[in-house]
């Protein structure tokens, strides 16, 4: 295969990072881009110089061309679009979260193993340089993890997205932001989530969803993870990762690495960027080429939604 061609389905905030992130990587080249608002849809295309848009994601998979699909769709469309990709014979990356319960997630691994195509997830701490050298240095013995601390916040009490823009569905604190911890606390530590709790504040009167949380985690290796999520939090906003360890303490900002003292890490040569949805991106295409099964495959992050949907029992349960 000389040149990947990929549709993306989603031309929102996430949908424009991929498209900057692949606009970077050889080889590839965006041929079709799929909206709700066709006027949108267009402006973005024409910015990136994608020449096929539509409204429908049917259309893109028509097109013989298109090998691979990126979903940065709503996350209650994540499974029937996946499964409708593979379906297709398409390579396909689900932007996180995978699903939002169990058995949808579940539905895409069996149709990745029935159809043998690339399926991937967005779980970009994975791919992020900061944690990437951290993952280096428990792979080398050099650091092992007593404790996770980390804080997922917020300030979103409408109902809108990363650039302040009015969204059509409504996240999710658990099933979406809490992912990205629960996943990357499993694959640190290179354990099984043996023990799994979570409490969660009131539920907004107008978006329906708990707009406060708090998880804690144990790894089959004894290391514990505390996970604080907020969509109430006035500042400052992200995820701030605190690793713990036998041989230092260390910061993790997204794609920035600082110590226990707050000293800067130089993380510029851990890979060929220092952009995770880059790097992501860059894996999911080296997959397709090499016909191999990538880094956060669908595969790879089941237990984390197996450790999703148990926590999700238990807040059901405190609800009776």
């Amino acid at each position: 295969m000389s040149t990947v061609h990929v549709a993306l389905a989603g031309a929102g905030a996430f949908g424009i990072k991929h498209l900057d992130a692949l606009a970077r990587i050889e080889d590839v080249k965006v041929v079709s881009l799929v909206g709700r608002e066709l006027d949108k849809v267009r402006a973005v295309a024409q910015r990136y110089g994608v020449e096929h848009i539509s409204t429908e994601l049917a259309d893109s998979l028509a097109l013989k061309q298109v090998d691979a699909v990126i979903l940065c769709t709503p996350t209650q469309l994540h499974a029937e679009q996946a499964i409708q990709c593979l379906r297709a014979g398409k390579h396909v990356q689900v932007e996180i979260p995978l699903a939002d319960n169990l058995r949808d997630a579940e539905s895409i691994a069996a149709r990745q193993r029935q159809v043998g195509k690339v399926a991937m997830v967005g779980h970009t701490r994975r791919f992020n340089p900061s944690h990437q050298l951290l993952h280096r240095k428990i792979q080398a013995r050099q650091f092992t993890i007593q404790q996770m601390d980390v804080q997922t916040y917020f300030f979103r009490r409408t109902n809108t997205n990363a650039l302040g823009q009015p969204r059509s569905w409504t996240d999710h604190l658990l099933w979406h932001h809490a992912a990205h911890t629960v996943d990357l606390f499993g694959w640190q530590t290179g354990g099984e989530i043996v023990q799994a709790s979570a409490i969660r504040g009131p539920i907004h009167p107008e978006l329906r969803i708990a707009m406060d949380m708090s998880i804690q985690l144990r790894a089959s290796t004894g290391a514990i993870c505390t996970l604080s999520l907020s969509f109430n939090n006035d500042g400052p906003l992200g995820s701030f990762f605190r690793y713990i360890g036998d041989t230092g303490t260390y910061v993790a900002r997204y794609d920035d690495l600082f110590n226990g003292k707050e000293e800067r890490i130089d993380v510029s040569q851990v890979d060929v960027s220092t952009d995770g949805i880059e790097l992501q991106d860059r894996e999911f295409i080296a997959a397709i080429r090499a016909g191999r099964e990538p880094n956060s495959s669908v595969a790879a992050v089941l237990p984390c939604y197996r450790t999703l949907h148990r926590l999700d029992q238990q807040l059901a349960a405190q609800d009776d």
